[in-house]
């Protein structure tokens, strides 16, 4: 999967470093949707932008659940929040990155 506007990539032992915790903490992480990778070049890779501050992006996990429950597959959510939205007049992840999650999430809400 290719995500448009990611510029930067980490390995799953990157962000360990970055967080300051082990790579199966991080990948738990993933699990628990605090975070998500992709496969690039058949390897889990995270969206360098995903870690602000050495801490994981607060308004990710919640937008996922709320788009999971919209019945999206993991990798649609992911392509949701990577594509241009019409209500937001960008991308989601541009809106998150931002601080705005609440357009965000009613965006989301719009597909169930």
């Amino acid at each position: 999967m290719s995500l448009p506007g990611v510029d930067s990539w980490l390995t799953i032992d990157e962000a360990a470093e970055q967080l300051g915790i082990s790579a199966s903490k991080v990948r738990r992480l993933i699990e628990e949707h605090v975070l998500f990778s992709v496969r690039v070049d058949k390897q889990p890779m995270i969206p360098a932008h995903l870690i602000q501050n050495g801490e994981p992006l607060a308004s990710i996990r919640g937008t996922l659940f709320l788009l999971l429950d919209c019945s999206l597959t993991l990798d649609e959510a992911i392509e949701w929040i990577y594509t241009e939205n019409e209500h937001l007049g960008r991308t989601p992840i541009a809106a998150l990155l931002e601080g705005h999650k609440a357009p965000v999430r009613r965006a989301a809400q719009s597909l169930g």
